[in-house]
C-alpha cells in the first residue's frame, strides 16, 4: 500500500521558497468584523506566528516574507530530507494552528501552500516580485475600500478599479485626501523576519570585568526598503549572508 501514496517519494533541492496564503481570509475577516484595509491585531498574529515557527517549529528558515495574508519562507537546508509533501503539510498547518492560537478567531481558519525551487541569484528577483506585490494590494486595498466607503457596491467598485492603473488609483486616493505613499512602510513594503546577530554585554565576576558575547535572534523589521533599490540590496545581502542558527 505505500506505493499508492501520492508524492511520498516527491523531493525538492533547496534552497526553496515555502509561500503559504490564507484560504478565503477576505470573507471570513469581513465576517469577523476586522478592519479595512489593514488591521494591527490580524497583522500582528500573521507576524507572531511567524516568529513562532522560527522558534518553536524545528525549521530553520532563512527569512519570512509577509504582506496581507501571505508569507514566504526560505529554506536552505534538507527539511524533513527535503520531502514536498512534509513541507507542504506541515508548514501552513503550523501557521494555522499558531494564528489561531495568537488571534483567537472566531472560526477556523486555514492556509494553503506551494513550494517554489529557487537557485541563490534568483531570491533577489523573487523579493522583488512578491513586494511589488504588496505595493499593488496596498493601493489597490485603499482604492477599492474607500469607494465602497462612498457607498459603491463591491461588484461596482471592483468594476470600477479593473484595469486602472497604479497612477491612476493614488489620483483617485488622493482627490480624497488620502497619501498613499504616506501609509505605513509595512503596508507598502511588507514585513521580513529574519535573524540577526545582537551583542550581548555581561560580566565575568572571577575576572572582574565587562564581557560581551554574540547572539542570534529573531527580529522583526516592519519598516524595510524598496528591495529593488541599492538600500535594499544592501539589507538583503545581510539576510541572505550564512546565518548562526539560535
Amino acid at each position: 500500500m505505500k506505493r499508492r501514496e501520492v508524492y511520498s517519494d516527491l523531493r525538492c533541492v533547496p534552497p526553496v521558497i515555502v509561500r503559504i496564503d490564507g484560504r478565503n481570509f477576505k470573507n471570513a475577516l469581513s465576517r469577523m468584523g476586522f478592519e479595512k484595509p489593514y488591521d494591527e491585531r490580524f497583522t500582528s498574529a500573521i507576524v507572531d506566528s511567524v516568529e513562532s515557527l522560527f522558534k518553536k517549529s524545528g525549521l530553520s528558515p532563512v527569512f519570512a516574507y509577509t504582506f496581507s495574508d501571505e508569507i514566504s519562507f526560505l529554506l536552505r537546508d534538507d527539511a524533513f530530507e527535503s520531502r514536498i509533501e512534509k513541507i507542504d503539510s506541515i508548514v501552513p498547518s503550523f501557521i494555522s494552528s499558531a494564528f489561531t492560537m495568537h488571534l483567537q478567531p472566531d472560526e477556523p481558519v486555514s492556509f494553503d501552500s506551494r513550494i517554489i525551487p529557487l537557485h541563490e541569484e534568483d531570491i533577489h528577483e523573487y523579493l522583488i516580485w512578491r513586494q511589488d506585490e504588496a505595493w499593488r494590494n496596498c493601493i489597490n486595498s485603499y482604492a477599492y475600500y474607500t469607494l465602497l466607503s462612498e457607498g459603491m457596491e463591491e461588484k461596482e467598485a471592483a468594476m470600477h478599479l479593473k484595469k486602472k492603473k497604479s497612477s491612476d488609483m493614488h489620483e483617485l486616493l488622493f482627490e480624497r485626501g488620502i497619501n498613499i505613499s504616506k501609509v505605513p512602510a509595512w503596508q507598502r513594503r511588507g514585513i521580513m523576519v529574519h535573524r540577526k546577530e545582537i551583542e550581548i554585554e555581561g560580566f565575568n565576576p572571577h575576572l572582574n570585568v565587562k564581557t560581551t558575547s554574540t547572539r542570534t535572534k529573531v527580529f522583526v523589521d516592519r519598516d524595510i526598503p524598496l528591495f529593488s533599490s541599492e538600500e535594499g540590496e544592501a539589507f538583503l545581502r545581510k539576510v541572505l549572508s550564512p546565518q548562526v542558527s539560535e
